[in-house]
């Protein structure tokens, strides 16, 4: 899975949180398909979602998205 930010700082926030609560992840470049105002991006586990998701929510931390890949295309959680 990945999040995508509209801005650096706020990704540097995710990968402090997330990593503070053990949760593995990567950071890589923002997949071009995905139009972010950020060019990092952050990988993680999908059994990991609930857990990333109640950390932005409860952190307050602004994203673009959750992606996920299929076909070999990034789509949106709705």
């Amino acid at each position: 899975m990945l999040l995508a930010f509209d801005s650096t700082q706020q990704a540097l926030r995710a990968e402090m949180l997330l990593e503070y609560a053990d949760i593995e992840i990567d950071i890589r470049p923002t997949p071009k398909e995905i139009t972010a105002g950020c060019a990092l991006s952050i990988e993680f586990p999908g059994e990991n979602l609930a857990l990333v998701q109640e950390i932005i929510e409860s952190e307050n931390v602004e994203i673009r998205g959750i992606y996920f890949k299929k076909e070999d295309k990034y789509v949106t959680m709705e």
